[in-house]
């Protein structure tokens, strides 16, 4: 797309609006909360009938609405409404999806010819131009917003890392609106890596780092080869394994890595299991049952992020929970449906109940939940038996990985059918969905956090 006449205006007023964050210092969460919805209901209903329309796209003008003026005003109630106790989180993440994504634009349109290899529509100019201007908005609001909260090295590292994430969430082809799903995922992360702030010293200085480090690289690089080798990953997943498992083993120690060989263990043999039965009726997982660096990340980037929160915040257990949640909820997702789809007598659609063949997006069945259930399970029990949480959180991860499994039925048979999501974008949804249930799960229950 060129970089029009129209498109300039209408990024330059998604920026001039991002200014605004800057006020939340001054307004405060239920004031600033206030306004947002405000401007929600004026861009909603009134601002279409003073002009607005000629900051629409062609085919925003041909459907006779526009999402983005809508979702922009509904992501940022939405960050108030989360972060009212740290305020500069939502202003930080508000500036991340105004200055960022609206540079982004800008720069992509005008001098974006190289584009990425998973996504033409965008450009490596842009993405970066996502990320300088991301950073450089969340570290100004970080600081502006709560001053001398945080040291500038500080604010500029967790910003940019914000950012960073933002960027590659943005870059992945998806047909919902960014203006609401990257700034709500983006701004957990910001949440998870402020607080952080004061533990990165004793975790570099701690004794047995380098060694747990040289371990974490071996084993990682000698599995990843033999994964390869058996032909359960393509490149791009030995890449993508080898990040996520050298990452968890720093954070979590072998502790935190078992759980993750035990997902792939139990994900790998489901996809296994009966695969000649399941490619005949072509419900075979893609390209042989390998894996690659876009299903390890969907499946295991929550996880990893946890790993990293639960090491250097002051919330070890309750990190290691969402940690072992999102696996079980992955483990439980690709349980149910290989198991369902191979041993499913009979399959019906969540949303509606009715019959459907196997294979069908969104169908449940009781043996494919029943494996599912087992699976997180095994799961949350052996990141028990390892000591990373109380067993008593056991419960509370399978049940967080049931939700977050039935999550991912109902929007997939509402979104994926449609294109709106594939199946990667959904496994990263349902296992956040199951980090964040069994945080809410635990804060709620007696005896599963100190």
């Amino acid at each position: 797309m060129a970089l029009t006449r129209g498109e300039l205006a209408r990024k330059l007023v998604h920026m001039a609006v991002g200014l605004c964050a800057f006020l939340l210092r001054y307004l405060g969460a239920p004031l600033g909360a206030l306004v947002a919805a405000v401007a929600l209901l004026f861009n909603r209903f009134v601002l279409p009938n003073i002009g607005g329309r000629r900051l629409w796209r062609d085919a925003e003008v041909a459907t006779g609405s526009s999402t983005g003026i809508v979702l922009y005003p509904l992501s940022v109630l939405l960050l108030i409404l989360l972060y009212w106790q740290r305020l500069e989180v939502a202003a930080a993440s508000w500036g991340i999806l105004a200055f960022g994504d609206g540079m982004a634009s800008v720069a992509g349109m005008a001098l974006g010819r190289h584009k990425l290899p998973w996504n033409t529509r965008k450009s490596w100019v842009g993405t970066l131009a996502y990320v300088v201007f991301g950073t450089l908005a969340a570290a100004a609001l970080l600081q502006w917003t709560a001053p001398d909260r945080y040291s500038w090295t500080f604010a500029f590292a967790v910003a940019g890392g914000t950012a960073l994430l933002a960027a590659l969430l943005e870059s992945i082809p998806q047909g919902l609106d960014d203006n609401l799903g990257v700034p709500l995922v983006s701004s957990l992360f910001l949440l998870g890596l402020v607080l952080t702030q004061g533990h990165w010293q004793s975790f570099l200085q701690q004794e047995g780092l380098t060694t747990r480090l040289l371990w974490a690289a071996g084993v990682n690089a000698f599995l990843a080869g033999v994964a390869y080798a058996a032909r359960t990953v393509d490149v791009s997943g030995v890449i993508g394994g080898f990040f996520v498992g050298f990452t968890i083993w720093a954070f979590l120690d072998w502790q935190g890595f078992l759980l993750l060989f035990a997902f792939f263990v139990i994900g790998s043999a489901c996809t296994k299991l009966g695969y000649k039965r399941k490619a005949a009726q072509n419900l075979a997982q893609e390209k042989g049952g390998r894996r690659g660096a876009r299903h390890a990340l969907a499946n295991a980037g929550v996880s990893t992020a946890c790993a990293l929160f639960a090491a250097l915040t002051g919330h070890p257990i309750l990190f290691a929970l969402a940690f072992a949640a999102a696996f079980a909820t992955a483990a439980a997702d690709t349980a149910s449906s290989e198991i369902g789809q191979l041993l499913g007598r009979r399959t019906f659609l969540i949303t509606t109940f009715r019959p459907v063949p196997r294979g069908t997006e969104g169908a449940v069945s009781l043996e494919g939940t029943l494996a599912g259930v087992a699976a997180s399970l095994v799961i949350g029990a052996l990141g028990a038996l390892l000591g990373l949480y109380p067993w008593v959180g056991v419960a509370t991860i399978a049940a967080a990985a049931f939700v977050g499994t039935t999550f991912e039925s109902v929007v997939g048979a509402a979104l994926e059918k449609r294109n709106l999501l594939d199946n990667e974008a959904l496994n990263f949804l349902n296992t956040l969905v199951g980090a964040v249930v069994v945080v809410a799960f635990s804060l709620w229950i007696p005896g599963v956090t100190p």
